[in-house]
């Protein structure tokens, strides 16, 4: 982490990190299903909620025989 990060990300700002829409990040921020921060009445995510969104949604590739 550089000195230049942001503490918190808004939901826009993490959406472009995430390479996600900001809906469905708010979407799952709302139900609770990602982590997140709420200051005061303002959604926030830190870098520690982003990695552990990325983590919770990596999934190992899985080989697929071609069909040709």
């Amino acid at each position: 982490m550089s000195d230049r990060d942001p503490l918190l990300y808004t939901p826009w700002e993490a959406s472009e990190l995430l390479g996600v829409k900001e809906s469905w990040l708010r979407r799952k921020a709302a139900a609770r299903d990602v982590p997140c921060t709420f200051v005061g009445k303002h959604l926030r995510f830190s870098r520690a909620d982003l990695e552990a969104i990325v983590a919770a949604g990596a999934r190992p590739a899985r080989w697929r025989p071609s069909r040709r």
